[in-house]
């Protein structure tokens, strides 16, 4: 893959992990204090993206760029964007007394003005394996971005069932693939295996459903073209018109991918992957999380220290 087309990570790594109590994007999980998102850019370098974006918060920015950021910059060109409430369209304004952050599609346009090509796209607390990245990659090297009257996109899909916790509820996008290619996407909140041994989640109408364990879900390993800015822009002005006015309302990515795909302007394939996905939303995570790094350091998938 050529330096002029590297594909670039956008990490969105502006949450603040209400419920695991700290900034999870910064604890550390491997044996020389690595945290998740080391071994994220670990493995996009190896499958040869040439640019990491992280999305921060203004509010925690110097912590984040001298605690994570730093430890990068001499491996891979490292930029940064914000995820700032009050950057909505002209003539849209914050709520007052609203709080809560736009959602995943407002954190991905937040990155639009260092977008330049194509770009993969991940939660800065998940880990996602090494043949993730290298599935991904490939997709960009024989896929165009943008051809005729389309967009072709690709998302990493896992197992509901391999992305539960057991310590407390999840939010997945839930999909639906024709032939590998995605056809119906829906962010469902709120998701686990209750007492009665049904799975379920709280759909966008705030209903209370049955799941399967075995649904496809999007974990947020989304591979986009640049053009995808300007479908975010309009679906997120409509968005902001509808729900705008509510205080905890947010814009999901999954939600605008599946519009996209029903208005035939995008089409989405679902990559196969071997590599497992884990992920700390619970404190009671970090234990998983740690056991299973060093099962995949044992195995030989990372050397013990990633930097050394």
């Amino acid at each position: 893959m050529s330096t002029s087309v590297k594909p670039t990570l956008l990490v969105l790594a502006a949450g603040m992990g209400s419920r695991y109590g700290t900034l999870k994007q910064m604890d550390t999980m491997g044996p020389n204090e690595e945290t998740v998102l080391d071994y994220s850019v670990f493995d996009a370098i190896r499958a040869g993206f040439g640019t990491v974006v992280f999305v921060i918060r203004r509010s925690f920015e110097n912590e984040f760029k001298e605690k994570i950021g730093a430890r990068f910059e001499k491996k891979v060109e490292v930029k940064y964007s914000y995820q700032d409430l009050e950057d909505l369209p002209e003539g849209f304004t914050v709520p007052e007394g609203r709080t809560r952050p736009w959602g995943t599609a407002h954190a991905i346009l937040a990155a639009r003005n260092e977008i330049n090509g194509s770009f993969a796209m991940i939660n800065a607390d998940d880990f996602y394996g090494r043949h993730s990245y290298f599935q991904i990659a490939k997709h960009f090297e024989k896929n165009p971005p943008h051809l005729g009257e389309i967009d072709h996109y690709c998302m990493v899909g896992y197992k509901l069932s391999n992305t539960l916790s057991d310590y407390g509820d999840v939010n997945r996008g839930l999909c639906v693939a024709n032939e590998l290619l995605l056809s119906d996407v829906e962010e469902h909140e709120k998701i686990q295996v209750e007492e009665d041994g049904v799975c379920r989640g709280n759909n966008l109408l705030g209903e209370r459903v049955a799941v399967s364990v075995e649904s496809i879900t999007s974990m947020n390993f989304w591979g986009f073209s640049k053009n995808i800015m300007n479908h975010l822009n309009d679906h997120f002005v409509a968005f902001l018109k509808e729900r705008g006015t509510e205080m905890k309302s947010e814009c999901y990515i999954p939600t605008v991918v599946d519009a996209l795909i029903k208005g035939g302007k995008a089409d989405c394939q679902v990559l196969e992957t071997s590599s497992s996905w884990f992920g700390v939303t619970c404190p009671q995570d970090k234990e998983m999380v740690v056991k299973s790094l060093n099962e995949l350091i044992a195995a030989g998938d990372y050397p013990e220290s990633l930097w050394a």
